[in-house]
């Protein structure tokens, strides 16, 4: 099937001030960017938008191009956000990190956009599904309406020296926001009372470890 392609690909932010947005509850990972595609002095930029309007970053030129001509044959690309990192060089270093692309006929829209919602819930548990798929696994998720999910899955890229992973999966804290973004008031009022429930545990037994020597 040619009206597909899917990849993992890395992004760069424009500067620390503009990145700093990546660290908040903005930007969970998981969540399901918009791709923007402008030219800028004759090349293809392709920014990535979260889902309040804010631009996170811009993809590399050759995937940009790629994204470029497949909005020109109105495909649908969407973006899933897998992990923030941050490089200490050069000078005084740079946010950056990956985000998984499918792209798809909006004839497939059904299936494809179940398909990313299972990606996202993925990758907000840490789990990189993939998603550059052959033929049959294509075949498979219209054929099931997206419910279908291939079993591979790709590591992380291998650490290198200077750069550490700033956020790869959904904190207990991104969960209740969450919780609460989607109107699910008292699932989210029951996780509160039980997270601090749970740090009352704790504080009385280290007061217990501290006080009973």
């Amino acid at each position: 099937m040619s009206d597909y392609f899917g990849k993992y690909a890395d992004f760069q932010t424009i500067s620390k001030k503009d990145a700093g947005q990546l660290l908040g509850a903005d930007n969970m990972i998981g969540d399901v960017l918009d791709i923007v595609c402008e030219l800028d002095g004759g090349k293809h930029c392709a920014w990535l938008v979260n889902r309040f309007g804010k631009r996170i970053g811009m993809l590399d030129p050759s995937v940009s191009r790629e994204i470029s001509l497949a909005a020109a044959r109105e495909m649908e690309t969407r973006a899933v956000l897998s992990f923030v990192a941050f490089t200490d060089h050069p000078n005084e270093g740079h946010y950056w990190g990956q985000v998984a692309i499918i792209c798809y006929a909006k004839s497939c829209e059904d299936a494809f956009g179940q398909f990313i919602k299972h990606v996202s819930k993925m990758m907000a548990d840490g789990t990189r599904i993939a998603v550059n798929l052959g033929n049959d696994a294509i075949a498979r998720i219209i054929e099931s309406n997206g419910e279908w999910l291939p079993t591979q899955t790709i590591s992380m890229p291998e650490k290198t020296k200077g750069t550490a992973i700033v956020k790869s999966r959904r904190s207990i804290t991104d969960k209740l926001i969450e919780t609460g973004r989607t109107g699910n008031k008292g699932c989210f009022v029951v996780s509160w009372v039980f997270l601090l429930a749970l740090v009352t545990v704790l504080i009385f037994g280290l007061k217990s470890c501290f006080f009973s020597a």
